[in-house]
């Protein structure tokens, strides 16, 4: 990767330009961090406790009784934040949507499967599985680089 770096005290404001022929994980975090993407954690309810999570602790978190759950190892959690409101907090990636409902952490994934309505069965390292809608099987693909093409 190439890197110049332009001071001139004529510019009256900062610019970023990023030239690339596809958007891999170097320049997915580049994006993340110029956006200030770095949660550092969340506070989810369980019950009268409130717990304090790190995001790359997050298997997955969905909508539930018009609240957001997070699922971790050690359990479900209520949060305040909308699902597109974490999506916006949370870098692109790890963190990758599924359907309207559900946000997956991409190190968290195990295998998944095709079904037979063009949908994908996503199964995690805990056990559990989700769902992907057709909407975003394209983008989950493209985040597993399962869109490459072969070569010969």
């Amino acid at each position: 990767m190439k890197v110049t770096l332009d001071i001139d005290s004529d510019y009256e404001e900062t610019k970023v330009t990023i030239h690339c022929n596809e958007v891999d994980e170097s320049i997915k975090e580049i994006l993340d961090f110029l956006k200030g993407k770095k949660t550092e954690f969340l506070v989810g309810k369980d019950g009268e406790m409130q717990h304090i999570i790190r995001p790359d602790a997050v298997h997955y978190f969905h909508t539930e009784n018009e609240g957001v759950v997070a699922v971790t190892s050690e359990g479900s959690y209520m949060l305040r934040e909308k699902l597109y409101e974490l999506e916006e907090m949370l870098s692109s990636s790890k963190f990758i949507r599924l359907s309207k409902s559900v946000i997956a952490n991409l190190h968290e994934l195990n295998r998944f499967e095709a079904s037979f309505n063009g949908t994908l069965c996503v199964h995690f390292k805990s056990g559990t599985k989700e769902y992907v809608s057709r909407t975003y099987v394209h983008g989950i693909k493209e985040a597993l680089k399962l869109n490459r093409r072969k070569n010969g």
